[in-house]
Order: structure tokens, then C-alpha cells, then sequence
């Protein structure tokens, strides 16, 4: 492969996923001529598009530019794809997104952030802390970093010395497990969050997946140093390295939050930092596991020897994650809070956390399950977790990247629910439903195409 600085221009088959926009970006920063295709318009792609970067949603072989350096693609796209086909007969440079992200890492300082969950959140984090703290970064998100408004960061900063070496430019790189594409990596620190069961459609056991997280540890430089949750079934066959085991409230991990109090707008909190305590730390965002999620990047940011008055301004200035626990519309009768949920510990952890700010408040919660597959797998826990609200609105299943499954149909959740209230409606009723209906906590959770009813529900609301 040329020289990525070399290559002038790029085609993104798939551009419209939050990873690929993301490389799609730095290409971009670095001057390449950008296009690609999507399936369908989304908010992101007309970001794309306004940003000078051509994108078409039909699959038309008249359509797809013929002179390209290089063509990146995502497992996502169809195997009967005909644009991908012409590209692969044609004999031209064709890259995985996780090919070229293993590429731009090899030459750089680099922190991966892989895990089940919570790996957009740690990585914007962790991406904020280095760039307050002047560190030259370049960081690959799978979400889009508020503070930033962007999935793609890059910061001049300067290069410092730490961690032993002059580190130059670091690139902070979310490490996704899907199609094992965080086994292109080879980082100097990594971090992972959570090791559930999920993707079962590519790994077919949880035996296979902690296999796969295993080989993702023995990819790590063996100078180089892992931060990894307690408890997690991986956590006795890890790799001699340094290491760190973290957690929200485990008094036997090497790092803890010790005490947190909530206040107006989030958290202030202390840290036991391997029996160092860390006193008066700040996160003005909801959701008590993002204490947990910035535990996390405090142990890298430790580990990079920044001070904890950086530690504690940044953190205070972090202002999340687009659809994690955001907070979409507050008034004095009800909040509407969305997140990107979709397993069913991720829904656990959110709902817990709406239920500890609000605990005398109805919780309804409207969720569109997201896959065929992990709706198949996963029907009973995601049950289990909904239940833990007052009210339940289940939405059909969004497909993605799958094609119907025989039997499998949101009703394999819905009638395993135990909630006082539930509902089964299609996602085109759900609008109507919010106007015929009175709410004091109203969430939205999932990672489909839900968010396009974001807007439309916030004004419903601000008219009562």
C-alpha cells in the first residue's frame, strides 16, 4: 500500500458508519479527494457532504469513480455488492477500514480502546484528557465527541516525553470487535471496558469471543501497559505485561471510585489510584457508569505521568458523547433523555442510572432493538433489563447489515416483559403515540435509526 500522505484520492464504500466517516475525515484532513456511497442519507452524511466530501446512496456502476488510489470498505457492505465487486474484479487497492487503521497506527504512539461497551465514551475521554493536557493527537471515534462535534479529532499539541519514550504524535483508536477488526492493531496501551456476549453471528460462543479479546492483549507491545475492568472472565489468562484492573466500586481493583455524590448536572467523585486517593473530581454528564468510563482514561492519563490538575479540568470540560445519556429536552413537567444502547448491560447500566436521578419519577422507555441476530440471542436479558422501568414502548427490529430471521420478531422481547406497562408498536406510530400520551421521564434507547424521531419528539414535548 502507498504511502497514506501519497494517496490523492480515497473512495469509502460504506462512508456513512461512524468509523468509516471517521477515516473518511482524516483523509480528508490530509488533502486526499473523498467520496464514497451509503445505503441510505443520514444526518452524518449530509455532515459529509457539507464538509466538501461527494456521497451517493445508489449502488450504480456509472456512479463510482474509476480513477482512485484507494478503496476502503466495511464488512457491513453485501458480499453481492456491486460496486464493491467492480472495485475487487478490477484489481484495485482495496482496504478494510480496520487494514488502514492497523496502518495509520504502525508508525505512531498508540491507544486502543476495545471492549463490549463503553469504548466510544473511554476513547473520547481519553482523546480530551491528551489534548488538554498539549499532547499531539489524532483520535478514530465511534461516536461523535460533543466538545469536538466530531468522530474525527486531530490536535497540533506538542510532542512530550512520557510513558519512558518521546511519544510524538498519539493516536487514540476505538477498537471494535466486530469481524475481529482490532486484531490489525498492535497498541502500546490499551483498554477494555467489557468482555459480554455479543456478535454472536461472528464469533458463534463466549468461549470464541474471549479468545478473541485474548489475542487482542497479546498484540500489545510487551513494554506497553493494559487497563482492564475487574471481574471479567479474560482476566486470568491475561498476557505478562503491565496492567491495571479498574472499577466502578471495587475496593479490590487497583483502581476505584471511592465515594460520589450526585450533583446539578452529573458527578463529583474521588478515585483510589493504586491506594493514592485522587480527591474531587468532577463529570458534569449523566449516567453513573461514566464514572466508571472515566476511571478508565484517569488510569491512562495517570500512566502518561499527566497531573491531576489537567486530570480534573479536562474531565470537568468533558461535555460526552452524542446519544449517550444525552439529555435531549428538560422542563419543569418532563426530561427526555436518549442513548445509544444495544445489549442488554448497556440498557442495565443506563436505566439504573435514570432510575438513581430520578428515583420517584415514571420511567417510560421506548426501545428498537437493533440486529435480528442478537434480538435472537439475546431476548430474555434484554427483557430482564427493560423491565426495570414503569413502562415499556418495544419498537420493530432494525436491521442493519441482516436480513429477516425466520420467527424472530420483537415479540420474543415483548412477551417476556414484566413491566406494569408495554407496548408493541411499528416505529412509523411511534410519533402518534408520543402525542396521545403523558410523560415524567421519557428515554429513547438504540442504535438503529431511531435518533431520526429525536427532533420531532423534543418538539412534541416543548409544546405542553
Amino acid at each position: 500500500m502507498k504511502n497514506l500522505k501519497d494517496i490523492k484520492k480515497v473512495y469509502f464504500l460504506g462512508i456513512g458508519g461512524i468509523g468509516m466517516s471517521a477515516l473518511a475525515r482524516y483523509f480528508k484532513s490530509l488533502g486526499a479527494e473523498v467520496s464514497g456511497y451509503d445505503k441510505t442519507p443520514t444526518s452524518l452524511t449530509e455532515e459529509l457532504r457539507r464538509e466538501g466530501i461527494e456521497v451517493i446512496f445508489e449502488d450504480d456502476l456509472i456512479l463510482y469513480p474509476k480513477e482512485l488510489d484507494l478503496v476502503v470498505y466495511t464488512p457491513a457492505i453485501p458480499k453481492d455488492h456491486k460496486g464493491l465487486n467492480f472495485y475487487k474484479d478490477s484489481g484495485y487497492e482495496l482496504h478494510k477500514r480496520s487494514e488502514v487503521l492497523g496502518i495509520i497506527s504502525s508508525d505512531r504512539f498508540t491507544i486502543a480502546v476495545a471492549g463490549s461497551h463503553g469504548k466510544t465514551t473511554v476513547s473520547s475521554m481519553i482523546a480530551h484528557l491528551l489534548i488538554q493536557s498539549g499532547f499531539k493527537t489524532t483520535a478514530f471515534l465511534g461516536g461523535i465527541c460533543n466538545n469536538y462535534s466530531s468522530n474525527y479529532i486531530r490536535s497540533e499539541g506538542s510532542t512530550v516525553l512520557s510513558f519512558g519514550k518521546d511519544l510524538g504524535e498519539v493516536a487514540v483508536i476505538e477498537a471494535d470487535e466486530f469481524d475481529r477488526s482490532f486484531h490489525r492493531l498492535a497498541p502500546d496501551m490499551a483498554v477494555i471496558t467489557a468482555v459480554d456476549t455479543d456478535h454472536l453471528d461472528i464469533y458463534g460462543s463466549k468461549g470464541k469471543i474471549d479468545e478473541a479479546f485474548i489475542e487482542f492483549t497479546n498484540k500489545i507491545d510487551e513494554e506497553g501497559f493494559l487497563v482492564i475492568k475487574s471481574n471479567q472472565s479474560i482476566n486470568e489468562q491475561l498476557p505478562v505485561l503491565d496492567k491495571a484492573f479498574y472499577s466502578l466500586n471495587d475496593s479490590t481493583a487497583d483502581v476505584y471510585c471511592s465515594q460520589y455524590w450526585v450533583i446539578e448536572g452529573g458527578y463529583l467523585f474521588n478515585v483510589s489510584y493504586f491506594g493514592t486517593e485522587i480527591r474531587g473530581l468532577r463529570l458534569n454528564i449523566g449516567g453513573f457508569h461514566n464514572i466508571e468510563n472515566a476511571i478508565a482514561a484517569i488510569t491512562i492519563a495517570k500512566e502518561l505521568k499527566i497531573t491531576n490538575e489537567y486530570i480534573k479540568a479536562a474531565l470537568a470540560s468533558f461535555k460526552g458523547i452524542k446519544r449517550r445519556f444525552e439529555k435531549v429536552f428538560e422542563n419543569d413537567k418532563v426530561v427526555f433523555i436518549d442513548d445509544y444502547a444495544h445489549h442488554p448491560e448497556e440498557i442495565r447500566v443506563f436505566l439504573e442510572s435514570v432510575r438513581e436521578i430520578y428515583p420517584d419519577k415514571k420511567i417510560t422507555a421506548v426501545f428498537q432493538p437493533h440486529l435480528f441476530s442478537r434480538t435472537k440471542d439475546l431476548a430474555h436479558e434484554f427483557a430482564q433489563q427493560l423491565s426495570l422501568v414503569d413502562e415499556v414502548v418495544l419498537l420493530d427490529i432494525y436491521p442493519a447489515r441482516e436480513l429477516p430471521m425466520e420467527g424472530v420478531t420483537s415479540e420474543l422481547i415483548f412477551n417476556q416483559l414484566t413491566s406494569p406497562e408495554k407496548s408493541l408498536i411499528k416505529k412509523e406510530e411511534l410519533i402518534d403515540f408520543v402525542k396521545n400520551k403523558d410523560f415524567e421521564i421519557l428515554v429513547t434507547i438504540g442504535a438503529g435509526d431511531i435518533d431520526k424521531y429525536l427532533t420531532p419528539i423534543k418538539g412534541i414535548l416543548s409544546q405542553r
